[in-house]
């Protein structure tokens, strides 16, 4: 055999011989954003009404959607543990939303997906909501971000909160790395939020446009109470949900602009989606879960089912959707793989998606199943493929919805075992669990299976691989 045809023979096996993630561009950027308390049916492309969401739309028509992506826990800080973690928030023993000055938070010895993008030397910036833990040692600049500005809590967690009681919370400061760079937000402040988020993004992007990096985006709205900048206010049809939603398709829009000024567009990974479904006892001041049942604060569809979108010019197959079970869980592993980064040491739950990125053929999701846990550490709910296993349990409902940022009322609700086919019944309205007696028992054995290793307290059951929190003192 000729050199010539020996060497192109050679190059050829070592093309096939390479692995999945060299498919990817060489250390790509990863832009994460991820709104708070925004619904499944609160994007132009899922049926929103009453105003609209072009940038939003054009990442689903560049890059794909995704109708089946789930958050690990239909609440705040356990959403936001499992987002940047991989890990089941019932593993990390963050169960709620954490207040001011809490005494916990986000273990400083598990692995983010900050610290994952620091392993192989991208620079790391966080802006927005944080909400694991509130305490100097715990904040973003302690957990793998080179830079931070935003609220440490949920914005609603201040002194002119209409729905709590007089001197409920201290002043609700904005942070800068580990400072307090406004020790007392007011109102103007808060209508100010959304746009210099999206002003310091981009200039993360331009400082950073000769050196990989790993941008975290995390609004303070549409979480209550709402606020929005002069040049939206007032825009929408549907009132002033509507123009807060506008405002944040217009960050992400400065985003997307930002990266295709700076020559970043096609190595670039951007995500968008949501940390749980619609506070839905706001009335209009809340979004929409779509077809789904119930809201947050709930592992019926409509808490724990959001709205997702990637987009990653010429890598991620263009005005796709894709239908398989996913979820938050699944970005760090997904991103390591991409970036060659390791993945931490401590088990996680998350699995590679990028079969599914890539849109290859007959892609599947890589779990046989995913948990949801709320309340005090109770396993509530679990789906594998198309079925949906409710556990016994009681949860909230509404019995009055609120209006103009004031809150309705809250019920009580019991379920039995319960188990839904959410390809055929997505509002979760027929329970199947007589008629499908294998269906249940699998799903039930899978529910065991988890109850051993992430615990229960429903069943009283101690997981083998819980882990615990952090512990802090405040002087």
């Amino acid at each position: 055999m000729k050199l010539r045809p020996l060497l192109v023979t050679l190059l050829s096996l070592t093309a096939f011989a390479m692995p999945v993630t060299s498919l990817w561009a060489a250390s790509p950027n990863v832009v994460m954003i991820y709104t708070d308390d925004q619904g499944y049916g609160d994007i132009g492309v899922q049926g929103a009404k009453g105003y609209t969401t072009p940038n939003l739309d054009r990442m689903a028509a560049e890059g794909m959607r995704f109708t089946d992506f789930y958050v690990a826990a239909p609440v705040c800080s356990a959403s936001r543990a499992a987002l940047l973690t991989g890990c089941y928030p019932a593993r990390l023993g963050i169960n709620g939303a954490l207040g001011p000055k809490s005494r916990t938070g986000l273990n400083p010895d598990e692995t983010t997906l900050a610290e994952v993008m620091k392993s192989k030397g991208y620079a790391t910036g966080m802006f927005g909501k944080w909400h694991l833990g509130d305490h100097p040692d715990l904040l973003p600049v302690k957990q793998g971000f080179d830079e931070y500005l935003g609220l440490p809590y949920s914005n609603d967690m201040w002194p002119e909160n209409p729905n709590a009681k007089t001197g409920s919370y201290p002043p609700l400061p904005l942070m800068e790395n580990a400072a307090a760079l406004d020790p007392e937000v007011s109102a103007e402040d808060q209508a100010t939020l959304t746009t210099r988020y999206a002003g310091r993004a981009v200039k993360f992007i331009t400082e950073h446009k000769t050196k990989p990096f790993f941008l975290y985006v995390a609004p303070s709205m549409p979480h209550v109470p709402l606020y929005v900048s002069g040049k939206f206010k007032g825009k929408s049809a549907q009132g002033l949900y509507g123009d807060v939603i506008q405002e944040i398709d217009w960050a992400v829009g400065e985003i997307l602009t930002a990266l295709k000024t700076e020559g970043l567009d096609e190595n670039t990974l951007v995500i968008f989606t949501s940390d749980n479904g619609p506070w839905s006892i706001y009335g209009n001041h809340a979004g929409s879960a779509g077809p789904f049942r119930e809201s947050k604060g709930t592992c019926w569809e409509g808490g724990i089912r959001v709205p997702c979108l990637m987009r990653w010019p010429g890598k991620i197959p263009a005005g796709t959707v894709c239908r398989e079970v996913a979820g938050t869980i699944d970005i760090l592993p997904t991103v390591a793989a991409l970036t060659g980064a390791a993945l931490p040491e401590k088990a996680i739950d998350g699995k590679d998606i990028g079969a599914l990125l890539r849109g290859e053929t007959g892609a599947k999701s890589p779990h046989e199943s995913l948990v949801f846990y709320y309340g005090n550490h109770e396993l509530q709910a679990l789906r594998s493929g198309k079925w949906k296993l409710i556990l016994p349990h009681i949860y909230r409902t509404i019995e009055k919805t609120g209006a103009d940022g004031l809150t309705g009322k809250h019920g009580r609700a019991t379920t039995g075992l319960e188990l839904y086919d959410l390809e055929k019944d997505p509002g979760e309205t027929k329970d199947l669990a007589a008629t499908e007696p294998a269906a249940l028992q699998q799903l039930s054995s899978l529910a065991q299976a988890a109850r051993e290793e992430l615990g229960d307290t429903l069943t009283k059951t101690r997981g083998k691989g819980q882990r615990a929190p952090a512990a802090v003192t405040w002087p």
